[in-house]
Parts: structure tokens; sequence; C-alpha cells
């Protein structure tokens, strides 16, 4: 029997009614041993999210306002779940605490991590398992850095060989107690802990959608879900801005090549998208797993006749962009140009003065600028030394009136990086999904 951590993001433990899908998901597997909640999301599209009110709370409370409006929304979302799967768990003692806490002065990662606690608590109860506090187990230094060597260490030694086990997400503590959260969506960082922790064969990340898709559907219409993607893969798109996991929860279960399974609550039958460690990935000949990109890129072209033959010419250049504090995405060169590609915020304020420090440490004959870029990549492992991706992208685009004004490819061959004008980044992704669908 496979050993699975199954994590559920707020939408799927909003009210009573998610809290029965949930445990029917749960009961359909029994490998699914160690669950991972979040605190409840929002039920319609007007609601709040209850961490969101938790923080809301402290803010009043903090400025020594009344927050008694707003904890009493939180108290009645949990006391509602708790009444309609008739538990037994006095849910009221622990928000009294919660309050007191809050009415002490309480910290607010304390106050935001309240949200989990309660619905692993409630959620325990309900499927049978038992309750471990994230705080007995994940842990941070005292700097509020993670620290993920206690937290293996803590993880082995209070779970490893159990099962049926509720650890709630998003929080763990300090050396002396206090309570420490992770970034916001760190309940998905907290469920890869947990299946690195306890060696667990797959992490699932249960949330609203089956998986991954090709391509922004705001873009392309209907895009085909990916169905199997490596870690490398997702990088590349993540760092493209496609809205995938946070690399932060992805590292603990890479390490320890753990593939994690991103399924749908609302669609359990299907399969969703499956993450695997490189080695598994297996080449598709010709296919791509995705297309992402975005706009909001500036290229400074530096150009120096000879530059090709003149030792240390590329280091003045990013030492400038160091004294500056920018930093860069690609670097495109020539025999005798070199063009550093760079975000446009990153050049807010500092423009003139790093162009004018370029021209005098380079010595170059001239520098230009060209704005309102975008950069598309087009990754897949398929692409690896496949005869024709290349000639079938650019044709894609030429074919669509797309002028390309940059092209790039990392030394891994499992993408395509391509600059055209921001006005044309959706035509542009349009017409290579419809190339390579």
């Amino acid at each position: 029997m496979q050993v699975k951590v199954a994590k559920f993001g707020g939408s799927s433990l909003a009210d009573a009614a998610q809290f029965r899908r949930v445990k029917s998901i749960i009961q359909a597997d029994e490998g699914r041993l160690f669950v991972v909640p979040s605190a409840p999301g929002k039920r319609t599209y007007t609601d709040e999210k209850i961490t969101d009110l938790l923080f809301q709370c402290h803010a009043l409370a903090e400025a020594g306002e009344h927050f008694e409006h707003v904890f009493d929304i939180i108290a009645q979302r949990y006391i509602d779940i708790a009444h309609e799967l008739n538990l037994k768990l006095d849910i009221r003692r622990y928000l009294q605490t919660i309050w007191h806490e809050l009415k002490q002065g309480t910290s607010s990662d304390y106050a935001a991590s309240r949200g989990e606690f309660l619905n692993g608590l409630l959620l325990a109860e309900y499927l049978g398992f038992t309750f471990v506090d994230a705080a007995e187990v994940v842990r941070f230094e005292q700097n509020g850095t993670f620290d993920p060597a206690m937290t293996q260490t803590l993880m082995q030694e209070k779970l490893l060989g159990r099962k049926n086990i509720v650890v709630p997400g998003y929080y763990g503590a300090i050396e002396d107690g206090s309570i420490k959260v992770f970034p916001r969506g760190g309940a998905d960082i907290s469920g890869a802990v947990v299946a690195r922790g306890v060696n667990a064969d797959l992490y699932e990340n249960w949330t609203d959608v089956s998986g991954f898709l090709m391509a922004d559907p705001r873009i392309v219409k209907d895009p085909k879900p990916i169905r199997i993607i490596t870690y490398t893969e997702l990088r590349e798109l993540a760092y493209m801005g496609a809205n995938v996991l946070h690399e932060h929860s992805i590292f603990p279960v890479r390490l320890a090549c753990i593939p994690i399974n991103i399924r749908n609550t609302y669609a359990p039958e299907e399969e969703g998208t499956l993450i695997v460690p490189d080695t598994e990935g297996k080449p598709l000949q010709g296919r791509l797993t995705g297309i992402a990109g975005r706009a909001g890129f500036t290229v400074i072209a530096v150009a120096k006749d000879g530059m090709h033959s003149e030792i240390g010419f590329g280091y003045k250049v990013l030492s400038v962009l160091k004294k500056h504090g920018v930093s860069f995405e690609h670097i495109p060169t020539g025999i005798d140009t070199m063009s550093v590609v760079i975000e446009e915020k990153e050049l807010i304020g500092k423009r003139k003065a790093l162009i004018d420090d370029l021209m005098v440490e380079s010595e170059s004959d001239c520098i230009t600028v060209y704005d309102n870029l975008a950069l598309i990549a087009t990754v897949g492992r398929g692409m690896v030394r496949h005869i024709g991706i290349a000639a079938k992208l650019f044709t894609a685009l030429a074919d669509a009136g797309i002028n390309i004004r940059m092209i790039d490819q990392g030394s891994s061959e499992l993408n395509i990086i391509v600059g055209v004008e921001s006005d044309e980044l959706e035509p542009a992704v349009r017409a290579i999904y419809e190339a390579f669908k």
C-alpha cells in the first residue's frame, strides 16, 4: 500500500458540505494516512477567508479597538461546521482561548495560525483521526527562518510509523513555543514537509482545479491539461508567470524525490497533474508541456567594436547592475553586442544613472534601450534533441504576423524563450499553442 499525504486547500474545507466531500475522498483510498488541512476559505464569491478575518481581528486588537464583531463571524463558521457534522468537540472552549489571547495582545502569527488549528481539530474528530499540533513537529529558528533539519527529526520522531493523522498546515513553532507561520499559501509547504517527514510515496494537493493547463485559459480557450510534468519543467513555467505551486512547497518533496499529484476536490475522479522527479519524466516526442509568458521587460543593448575579444567586458556590465541593485533575466549576445533583459520595475528610479554608469564603465560605442518587451517560454522535455521544434515555433509566430525581437534557449534544452512586443503576447501564446496542441 502506498503511503499518501493529502493536503486540502481552504475552498475544499469551507463548510460542512465540503468536510463531507473530503471525508469521502479520504475513505476512498486507505493509503491516505496523513491529512493536512487549510483554514476555511470562501464559500461564495463575496465571502471572506477565515485567515483574512483573523488578521483583521489582530489588527483591531493591536490598535486597541473592538474586534468582537469580526471574531463572532469566525466563531460562527466553526460552530456551524461542528453542529452540522454532529461533532462532540467543544469548539467554543478553543474559540474562547483564542479570543483571550487576542485580547492579551498575542502575535499576528498566532492569530493567523488559528484558522488551520481549529479546522484540524474538527477534521480529525470527523475522520476519527489523531490530531497532531503542527507546533510539535514543524520548527522555525529564532529569527523566523524555517528549520528543515529539526523539522525532519521531529516529524520522524512523532509521525513515522503512525497512521490516520491530521496535522494542520501553515504554521509551526520556534523552540520556545512561539507560533510562527509560513508565507501565505504555507499550507502547501506544510503538506510537502509532512510528506517528506513520513517518507510518503505520494503527496496529494487537493484544490479547486484539476491540475495544470498547457496555457493560461484567459488567453487560450479550453487549453489541454498537463497530465505529467517534471519538477524542472514546473520551475521553468513558474518563472515565466504560470500560476503553479510556490517553489517552497515543492522543494521538500523534490529533495526526497516524492511525486506530487494536483487533484480537484470537486472532481475526484479526474487524474489531475502528476509532478515527478526529472528522471521519471519520459520524453514526449515533439510534444510541449506548457507555454507561459509575461510582459514588462526592457532590453539594454550595449555595443562596442571588438567586444568579443575584450577580457572582462561582461564583468564590467554586470558589475554596474550589481552596483545599482538590479537583477537581470537573460543576456543574449553577439560578436560586438551584449544585451541585458531586465524587468521594467527593476529600473524604476534607476534607469538614467545605470545607463550613464554603463557607458562610462564599459566604454561602449553605443547603448540602446528597448522597452515594451514580453517574454514567452515554450517548455517541454520532448524538445530535447527533437528536430524541427524551433522551426515549428518560429513558423507559427511568422504565420500569425508576429515579429520576434529576441531568442534565447537554455543549456537544459527544456525551453525556448522568445521576446515579442508586449501587445502581441496573447496572440503569440495562442499561435504557439495551436501549433503544438
